[in-house]
């Protein structure tokens, strides 16, 4: 990973954005610009230099991991530490204006660190800047999607092996999670969903001890987290003998997010590829089915930008990652979704998730 070129084009930005420095306090964007996989930390970037403030714990881990910033050991609370570093900065008539992440400091510690600043330093709410770097995925992060790709298929295979009529969503659920760790994932990107019965009306209808029956639909999303990057997918089985109303609507759900699929390029928005799967459900008689986005980014975290929904005018560019996944959802009947990840290139896309969505019934 080039982390100091990541610092550099945030660095870049500080000036356009009215702040001397930015703070960054959300993990997943601190991993992001340094490396560093801890759970307690902040990075501050500024015009020249860049510094890791952490505590006593991750004394070893963080001068192991972070790369491009000076790691700052607090024997103390890290804002006070943090707060402490910023005062020695030589007095400008101007003052510091340091940005911070709005979204992800609590208001407790955006009070506490304005409380320790000395005079001379302001904070100011700062927009998602390395949120919206981080919607293009480099050469590296595409490898490790793919491979967390590949790996988060293969427990469909599980799925279809263990899935029964008499088995717990439970079961299932666990099933799975144990074979994605023994397949070497860190851990699952989300509860793992598992919706059987008229459960599959709950678009996120995590696993319970409800136990499947014939005759109806079973919705399975499931992701794995490998090397830090998320999988995402869904798939929707049918137990028992099918009906022709339940494969039609299958069959919708699926023409549909081949349609969204298909409007996937560069220069097409997001809003453009949630409309491609709403006329397809529309033209079917079942918009008012579809309840949800279309999709969301994928990255270091499960659900991040751009989001693929109705009005929104983010626009593809090539290594962006994001699903597709439209659904209809039949309160106290069933539901039906099939989610595959999809990388923009620079012709169009490629979809990353390699397991059949033909309608299978077990």
């Amino acid at each position: 990973m080039d982390f100091l070129s990541r610092q550099q084009q945030l660095r870049n930005q500080l000036s356009a954005n009215r702040i001397d420095a930015l703070l960054i306090s959300h993990l997943p964007n601190i991993r992001y610009l340094c490396g560093f996989t801890g759970s307690a930390g902040l990075l501050l970037v500024d015009e020249t230099r860049s510094f890791f403030f952490t505590d006593v714990r991750y004394d070893t881990q963080s001068r192991e991991e972070v790369k491009g910033a000076k790691v700052v050991i607090a024997r103390k609370a890290v804002l006070s530490a943090l707060a402490e570093s910023l005062g020695r900065r030589k007095k400008r008539r101007k003052g510091w204006a340091i940005g911070i992440e709005s979204d992800h400091l609590t208001v407790a510690e955006k009070k506490r660190l304005a409380e320790l600043l000395p005079a001379g330093f302001r904070l100011r709410d700062s927009s998602s800047l390395v949120e919206k770097a981080r919607m293009v995925k480099d050469d590296d992060e595409l490898a490790l999607i793919r491979s967390a790709v590949q790996l988060g298929a293969t427990l469909f295979d599980r799925v279809l092996e263990v899935l029964k009529p008499g088995i717990k969503e439970s079961e299932m659920a666990a099933e799975m999670e144990y074979a994605a760790r023994r397949a070497g994932a860190e851990e699952m990107s989300f509860p793992t969903i598992i919706a059987s019965g008229a459960r599959p009306a709950l678009p996120h209808g995590r696993a319970s001890s409800q136990v499947v029956a014939p005759n109806g639909f079973v919705v399975c999303d499931f992701g794995v987290i490998l090397a830090g990057y998320c999988s995402d997918q869904t798939r929707t089985v049918w137990v028992g003998k099918p009906h022709n109303e339940a494969r039609s609507a299958y069959d919708e759900v699926r023409e549909a997010q081949e349609a969204a699929i298909t409007a996937v390029r560069p220069g097409a928005t997001v809003g453009d590829v949630d409309a491609a799967a709403r006329k397809v459900l529309r033209k079917a008689g079942l918009a008012r089915y579809f309840t949800h986005s279309t999709g969301h980014g994928v990255g270091l975290e499960i659900h991040e930008a751009p989001r693929v929904a109705a009005a929104q005018t983010e626009v593809l560019r090539p290594g962006m990652v994001i699903t597709i996944e439209p659904g209809v959802y039949f309160p106290g009947k069933w539901g039906i979704r099939i989610e595959d990840m999809v990388a923009v290139t620079e012709g169009a896309c490629e979809v990353l998730t390699p397991t059949r969505k033909d309608f299978l019934a077990v």
